[in-house]
């Protein structure tokens, strides 16, 4: 069994890569007329298409609608003289019979079409083939490289992938050889190789590739089709690949080394422009110097973090960024000073009107509270925590926070019941018992529920209760089930 990858940086920061961007406008090729007589399943509709179609037809146009639309595509591109494109596309189709004979019966690919019975994709697959190879002959790479991408393009269903990665392995081939566009084209198939070495783990490969895309594009103005530049592009490209790296030096325990990736992550991020993922780089590396014990480096670091998700009204950075404030602050004895952090993110919170860090906010006080013994206070808050939770119609968040309260509570409850056992007096007795009968307030006057216990009974339940060596984290029912029994034998 494989080994489950543990993230040390958190899962939220530590995406997936999105997909391939679009460096040029896709080009759809219309269907081409090759005759699909051999798709119709029913023998009316073959009638009619033989009414039309092949009355006085030569031998070779009767031939073309007897034959499979992929042999009339591959015989068209002999004619033609595109014998490369034939070549290519009976590769493929011979690798995606290979992969799904390698997957056998149940696995997905084989419960899918062959590439040869899909006629819209032998359309893609030879219009652009046979402009490549065409391309080609005349020396215009750029235009070889184009066709190759479109191709790319064209196959985005999960089932294709393997063809997507396929044209866009040939594109980088092909960029190598073009040098009439400043490394535009060059820097397009980098950036598309290091998405695909990154989604399969290979992320050493990945940023080889994100790097040399960086520097094709350093001084650049090339946007892809959404406007952005091909810079910033490389920027996140690389922040995100450096953390990726970062993340496994400090599962190593690598803590220098990871502190210097994400300082790199960090330059990366603020040349990129985007202040989200600047705030992201800033909070990892402060985790980075948390982890390898600078806790005052981190706080400064962290205090950064917090400014840059506060402008951009960040919730769930900013509970990142104040829930690590409150955990070095904390492990430094310094509760006072955690509990005026987290006053300040409250405050914060309801002027901002962000609904999910006030949440935030009362949980991490609650549980500031609740480890310093303080269990009326954490409930209070969790009990805010669990109302502020219920207006963002969020029911995991709620279940949360009831979880939060009930620790709370059971807590409050604990100590009552710990006072109650340390006393070893007959109304603490009778206060357990009375307790035990209705599980409501421990607090609940002894006198008023008609439970009566013989002075004459105490010492057998004082040796029970005292039974866990001073008693004070002994089960109430395991103490109470326990003196019972000894009662009854004493009245046998």
């Amino acid at each position: 069994m494989s080994r489950v990858k543990m993230n040390v940086l958190p899962q939220a920061i530590l995406q997936s890569p999105r997909e391939h961007p679009r460096f040029i406008e896709q080009t759809v090729c219309p269907s081409l007329d090759f005759a699909r007589i051999h798709l119709i399943k029913d023998k009316d509709g073959i009638d009619d298409y033989l009414a039309k179609n092949i009355k006085g037809l030569s031998k070779q146009e009767a031939a073309a609608n007897r034959n499979s639309y992929k042999k009339n595509i591959c015989i068209d591109m002999l004619r033609q003289g595109y014998h490369e494109s034939f070549s290519e596309l009976f590769t493929l189709i011979q690798k995606w019979n290979a992969l799904r004979e390698a997957g056998g019966p149940g696995s997905a690919i084989w419960q899918q079409k062959s590439l040869e019975e899909q006629p819209d994709k032998l359309d893609q697959l030879y219009h652009f083939l046979t402009r490549a190879e065409a391309a080609q002959r005349a020396g215009r790479y750029e235009e070889v490289y184009d066709n190759q991408l479109n191709l790319a393009y064209c196959f985005n269903d999960p089932e294709d992938k393997w063809l997507s990665n396929y044209f866009y392995e040939q594109c980088f081939n092909t960029a190598q050889l073009i040098k009439i566009d400043g490394g535009k084209r060059e820097a397009q198939a980098h950036a598309n190789m290091g998405l695909i070495n990154e989604k399969q783990g290979h992320v050493m490969k990945a940023a080889e590739h994100y790097e040399a895309f960086y520097q094709l594009t350093e001084g650049s103005t090339w946007k892809d089709e959404t406007g952005h530049t091909y810079n910033s592009l490389a920027c996140e490209h690389l922040w995100r690949i450096y953390t990726l790296l970062a993340d496994k030096m400090l599962e190593n325990k690598e803590h220098q080394q990871a502190i210097k990736m994400l300082i790199k992550a960090l330059k990366v991020a603020k040349e990129g422009g985007d202040m989200k993922t600047e705030g992201e780089a800033t909070y990892c590396l402060s985790l980075a110097y948390h982890f390898a014990g600078e806790q005052q480096r981190a706080l400064s670091i962290l205090n950064t973090a917090v400014k840059i998700f506060t402008a951009l009204c960040d919730s769930a950075g900013l509970g990142r960024a104040y829930a690590a404030i409150a955990k070095i602050l904390v492990s430094q004895g310094k509760a006072a000073e955690t509990i005026k952090y987290l006053g300040e993110f409250m405050k914060a919170a309801e002027n901002a009107h962000l609904s999910q860090s006030l949440v935030d906010a009362r949980v991490l006080l609650g549980n500031v509270y609740n480890e310093r013994g303080n269990y009326n206070e954490a409930f209070e808050y969790f009990s805010q925590a669990s109302e502020a939770a219920k207006t963002l119609n969020s029911l995991p968040l709620v279940d949360e926070t009831k979880t939060y309260c009930g620790i709370a509570k059971a807590h409050k409850l604990m100590v009552a019941f710990n006072s109650h056992i340390e006393a070893e007096d007959p109304v603490s007795l009778k206060y357990l018992l009375a307790w035990k009968e209705n599980r409501s307030d421990m607090c609940t006057d002894p006198l008023t529920v008609g439970l009566e216990v013989h002075a004459s009974l105490q010492p057998q339940v004082s040796a029970t209760l005292r039974v866990s060596g001073g008693g004070s984290h002994l089960s109430l029912d395991t103490a109470l089930e326990e003196w019972s029994g000894r009662a009854a034998s004493s009245t046998l």
